[in-house]
């Protein structure tokens, strides 16, 4: 753009996007002393990390050394080793690693985070070479949403279906007490004080105060971005990127209706959140749309890919040779008032002892305590002949009474809106049950028969339930033999339909161990840098753990900050 006129602002470095990423970078780029713009395209900030439970995956940690919890950098490179194969980008993954620690210890000295050791929390293959059976996932803690001020209201809420009474966050460590809450004094008294604080929130605020997940975690780092003068434009999306020829020189960011030029002296890093709401790219890269089937949207509707296209413009490359191009997760679709639906993604439920999932045929397809990322492939293979891809989450009374269903919470939650609503399904008998769910009622009273045989001695001969560390971290500890298996046997019985949606892209801008973009030759793109969603996945479209989304977000843009501070 050369128009004289045009408003002209000069940083040292240009952050667009502002989720887990977006702050990373600006964080650490102000800890070394250089002047940086954060842009954001929508109206609020936090991108998908504001969505999320804000877990990070950090091998070799303080939090483990401390609590004595075996870890090293040749496990964590063996086990991606193995579990990535020949889509590992070795570089990559060992400036991950080499990284990650030395961001999360700079950070939480500086205050930006605070994490606790999951030391149960396995990786998600931990009986692969190198996995480990707990320590390398982190869960931030909750942060107190009234220190950003004015800036709470621009925060982007947590899913509604996820914020019970109406704004209320509910975050992992708070879960055991909601599934205790009616057996134990101790949980009563943890989900009353919860209560108690969101009703003298909603006297001030919009929702709950108390934040916990991503929100927590994009809070915290935004405090302390705008403590240290880090300036985030809203409603300010990038339209264009500029070079002189030889580097990126800059950006046009589209501000109040009018366009400003962002000379960035140093660099310009996206982090825009990746392609989730670009149906065109989805559909040339997620196999099931390009099959003509469904798909439900989960992240921000606004994370369209911009930061792709930018970088195509500047020279950067597509980079989807990945194992899966995105972060699958089943979704059920809760009715609103208004005629429409929210999406819920199942994390929980589907482990536990008394819930099974079935296809239209009432047939079993999936280890159901594995990870959502398992289970939406199994779903689509399962569905492969249908015209829509969709399964069942399946419970008794006495399961959804203890662990709930969905976004309908265990008792005292009650269950008569959920079934008036159409959300949950209800029947007397498996039979009954299918009926109204549309599947077939020989095929689920068979199903649920044959798994009920072998569930009360905590077995699953078909598909080995609750057979490892991070399979067991999901069901329900104490529950013997086997904390994922119970029968299904009191009546009624309910039933949610799941359907496939994403976490996040995985496939993305090619990038080095710089976090720097590059061209179809491999050479970087000068001054040109990009970091979590945008950018391919270092996990080669798996998924190793819990946080390994976030994790590498936050360390790519630790090393894009770090490697432009360093760059002449």
């Amino acid at each position: 753009m050369s128009d004289s006129k045009v408003e002209t602002v000069t940083c040292d470095v240009l952050v667009a996007g502002s989720g887990a990423a977006g702050f990373a970078t600006a964080l650490t780029a102000s800890l070394e002393g250089l002047d940086v713009l954060m842009v954001e395209k929508e109206p609020l900030f936090g991108g998908t990390t504001a969505y999320s439970a804000g877990v990070i995956w950090v091998p070799i940690n303080n939090h483990q050394k401390a609590a004595g919890v075996s870890d090293s950098r040749e496990a964590a490179l063996t086990y991606l080793t193995a579990h990535v194969g020949n889509r590992l980008d070795r570089a990559k993954a060992e400036a991950f690693i080499d990284t990650a620690p030395t961001m999360l210890d700079t950070f939480e000295r500086e205050g930006f985070v605070e994490y606790e050791l999951a030391a149960t929390w396995a990786d998600y293959h931990p009986d692969e070479p190198g996995g480990s059976q707990g320590g390398r996932s982190l869960v931030p803690t909750e942060y107190d949403g009234r220190k950003l001020g004015p800036w709470f209201e621009k925060l982007r809420p947590a899913l509604t279906t996820m914020m019970p009474l109406g704004g209320m966050m509910v975050g992992r460590n708070d879960l055991p007490h909601v599934f205790r809450m009616t057996q134990s004094a101790q949980s009563a008294w943890h989900i009353a004080r919860m209560v108690a604080r969101h009703a003298r929130d909603r006297l001030g605020h919009s929702r709950g105060t108390r934040l916990v997940n991503g929100n927590g975690l994009i809070a915290r780092l935004a405090v302390h971005a705008f403590a240290r003068g880090v300036p985030l434009w809203l409603n300010a999306p990038i339209v264009e990127i500029e070079s002189d020829g030889s580097r990126i020189t800059g950006a046009v960011v589209q501000r109040e209706d009018k366009p400003v030029r962002i000379a960035a002296r140093r660099g310009v890093v996206l982090a825009c959140g990746g392609f989730p709401a670009d149906a065109d790219l989805k559909r040339k890269v997620y196999g099931h749309l390009a099959a003509g089937k469904n798909h439900q949207l989960l992240p921000p509707s606004g994370n369209t890919g911009d930061g792709v296209r930018l970088a195509q413009t500047a020279g950067g490359v597509f980079h989807g040779d990945v194992h899966e191009p995105a972060a699958w997760a089943p979704v059920s679709l809760v009715p609103q008032r208004d005629g429409s639906t929210v999406p819920f993604p199942h994390f929980f439920d589907r482990g536990k002892p008394g819930y099974i999932s079935v296809d239209k045929r009432g047939k079993r397809f999936v280890n159901e305590a594995q990870s959502y990322h398992v289970y939406v492939p199994a779903m689509v293979e399962a569905c492969r002949n249908d015209p829509v891809v969709e399964a069942w989450v399946v419970c008794d009374h006495r399961a959804i009474r203890a662990f709930g269903l969905g976004a309908l919470g265990p008792r005292p939650m009650r269950i008569a809106p959920f079934v008036r609503s159409g959300y949950v399904k209800m029947g007397q008998t498996p039979a009954a049950l299918a009926q109204a769910c549309g599947v077939d009622p020989n095929g689920l009273t068979r199903t649920v028969a044959d798994f009920n045989a072998q569930a009360a001695n905590g077995e699953d001969p078909a598909f080995h339930r609750g057979g490892d560390a991070y399979q067991r971290f999901n069901g329900a500890p104490g529950h013997k033999p086997n904390p994922c298996i119970a029968p299904l046997l009191t009546p009624p019985f309910y039933a949610v339909r799941v359907v496939p949606g994403e976490l996040g892209t995985f496939a993305g801008i090619a990038t080095n161990a710089n976090a720097q973009v590059i061209d179809k030759d491999g050479q970087p793109v000068p001054g040109l840098y990009a970091a979590g969603n945008d950018a391919a996945s270092v996990m080669g479209g798996t998924y190793p753990g819990a946080g390994i989304t976030i994790g590498p977000a936050m360390a790519f843009g630790f090393i894009a900050a770090r490697h432009i501070a360093a760059s002449a």
